[in-house]
């Protein structure tokens, strides 16, 4: 436990002193139905207003049946927000392969630290009172995986727009926090994402995990196949 806080803590200091987590301002250009944002830690969700400019800590939610556009500062670059999606300002930016690298790094050692105590929560205790273990076991998930689920899907958006590296880690945090949201679909996306980032030897792992995990349609198991096959050729 010791060693995982420490290695916590030396690559936190290491993600510091690289460029900082700052993502792009932009700018809502249009707005239709309920889109929602949340700036910087704050809790509540405000209504957002057309023409707002968004920090880069800001937080976009567009509920059923609405859209957005925003326009990226830097590049100018025109993107559009489906109905359904949560998308966080500072994953609108691209990152160096080292950035990719330590953030990557940082996802697996929060995964680790999970699962421990995933497992600890499942050790039966003379001391535990009634009730307890399931108290521990909610306090270690999140309660409403449909947040989950638009983060999936903001996680999309990143990918069609050329945001790969974003893409990648945010649906691995989503999937890390939301398990049940770890189908075929999901899990393909992290792998996809990956590769288009220039990481072949973690996509080819990916796409392997996913191959090995089993409870796979015939033509899920050919695309996996193929995939890794071609990445093993280049």
């Amino acid at each position: 436990m010791k060693g995982v806080r420490t290695l916590a803590a030396i690559l936190l200091t290491m993600l510091l002193a690289t460029a900082a987590w700052g993502g792009e301002q932009v700018l809502l250009q249009k707005v239709q139905g309920e889109v929602l944002v949340r700036p910087g830690v704050v809790e509540t969700w405000a209504a957002a207003r057309q023409g707002e400019e968004l920090p880069p800590d800001a937080t976009l939610k567009i509920g059923k049946q609405s859209a957005a556009v925003i326009i990226v500062g830097s590049t100018s670059k025109r993107i559009t927000l489906p109905p359904e999606v949560i998308v966080e300002v500072a994953d609108i930016r691209e990152l160096t392969p080292e950035e990719l690298m330590l953030k990557l790094t940082m996802q697996r050692v929060r995964a680790s630290s999970y699962e421990r105590k995933n497992k600890e929560m499942h050790i039966p205790s003379t001391t535990t009172f009634r009730g307890e273990a399931k108290d521990r076991r909610d306090a270690l998930t999140d309660a409403d995986p449909e947040e989950g689920r638009l983060h999936i899907n903001g996680a999309r958006v990143l990918y069609t727009n050329g945001f790969y590296s974003t893409s990648a880690l945010r649906a691995m945090d989503v999937l890390r926090r939301y398990p049940m949201l770890a189908t075929f679909d999901n899990r393909l996306l992290v792998a996809e994402a990956l590769e288009k980032a220039a990481l072949k030897s973690e996509a080819l792992n990916e796409y392997t995990m996913l191959f090995q995990s089993g409870d796979l349609t015939p033509i899920q198991r050919e695309v996996l196949a193929s995939r890794i096959a071609q990445l093993k050729k280049k």
